[in-house]
C-alpha cells in the first residue's frame, strides 16, 4: 500500500527571477533553490553556487527541465511565454505579478508558506514593516520633499513601477508620475521628454532593467536642458538589483539609498 506523508514543500526550486531566491535564503532555506537568473546577485553565494537557467524575459527549459524542480518560480506577465513553456513541460510553475510593497510583503509570505517557514516569514515581513513605518515618519517630518522623476528605461522613456513610486514617497521624496506607477504593463507609463519638462523635477533618479544608464546620452535629449534636474545636476543612477526587483533588497537597500539621494541639500 502507498505510504503518504505531510509535505514540506518543493524541495527543488528554480527561480527565474531574483527575488524568490532572496527570500528562500533570508528565510533559511537556500538549499531547495537549484537554479537560479542571470540577474541574481543577491545573496553572493547564489550567484557564486547555483547555475543559471534564465534571463529575464526568456530561459533554457531544457536546462530547467534537466534540474528536476518540483517547482518553477517566476515573475509577472512578461514571463508569460516562458511559463507556458514549462507548463508544457509538465512542470509546476507559479508566476506572483507582485506590483506595490504591500504585494511583495504579501509574496515573502506566501513563499515562507510554500516551504513550511511561515512563522520566520511573519518574522521577516514584521523587520521590513518595522523599518518602512520608521522611514515614513521620519519623510513626515520633512519640512520639504524634492519632485522626482524616476526613469525605468529610456528609449522609450518609461517612469517607475508602483513599487518603486512608493519607496520615493517614502523615501521623502514626491514621484512626480505617481498616477502612472498605477499602470499594469510598461506601455501605460511611457513619457516624453516634454511630459518630464510639464513635471518639473528637482531630482532625477535612473534605473535602466538591464544596461548602465548614460547620463551624457540623457543630458543631450532635446529639451532635457530645461528640466530642473538637469539643469542643476542632480541626475543619480540606483543599481537596478537594489530597486527593480520586487523583493527583500528594494525595501532595504533600495530604500536607504534613496533616503541617502534625497536627504542631499538642493
Amino acid at each position: 500500500m502507498a505510504a503518504f506523508r505531510v509535505s514540506r514543500g518543493p524541495r527543488r526550486i528554480v527561480c527565474l527571477t531574483e527575488e524568490p531566491t532572496e527570500i528562500l535564503y533570508a528565510l533559511g532555506e537556500g538549499e531547495r533553490v537549484v537554479g537560479i537568473s542571470a540577474y541574481t546577485v543577491r545573496p553572493p553565494e547564489a550567484q557564486r553556487d547555483k547555475p543559471v537557467v534564465s534571463a529575464f524575459v526568456g530561459g533554457s527549459v531544457k536546462k530547467i527541465r534537466a534540474l528536476e524542480p518540483d517547482l518553477v518560480i517566476g515573475f509577472s506577465d512578461i514571463q508569460a511565454d516562458l511559463a507556458r513553456e514549462l507548463i508544457r513541460e509538465n512542470l509546476d510553475v507559479l508566476i506572483f505579478n507582485q506590483r506595490s510593497i504591500q504585494e511583495i510583503l504579501d509574496v515573502v509570505l506566501a513563499v515562507g508558506r510554500l516551504v513550511d517557514r511561515k512563522l520566520e516569514a511573519e518574522r521577516l515581513v514584521s523587520e521590513y514593516v518595522a523599518g518602512l513605518e520608521a522611514a515614513a515618519a521620519r519623510a513626515s517630518a520633512r519640512t520639504s520633499r524634492p519632485r522626482v522623476y524616476f526613469e525605468e528605461w529610456d528609449e522609450p522613456m518609461i517612469c517607475g513601477i508602483r513599487w518603486v513610486s512608493e519607496l520615493i514617497e517614502l523615501a521623502g521624496g514626491i514621484d512626480v508620475f505617481r498616477e502612472r506607477s498605477f499602470g499594469e504593463g510598461a506601455a501605460e507609463r511611457k513619457l516624453t521628454v516634454l511630459d518630464v519638462q510639464r513635471a518639473a523635477p528637482d531630482v532625477m533618479l535612473a534605473s535602466w532593467c538591464g544596461k548602465p544608464f548614460d547620463l551624457e546620452k540623457t543630458r543631450a535629449r532635446p529639451g532635457m536642458d530645461r528640466v530642473p534636474a538637469v539643469a542643476s545636476g542632480r541626475m543619480h543612477e540606483i543599481p537596478p538589483e537594489i530597486i527593480l526587483q520586487p523583493g527583500p533588497a528594494s525595501l532595504t537597500d533600495g530604500l536607504r539609498y534613496l533616503q541617502q539621494i534625497l536627504a542631499e541639500p538642493a
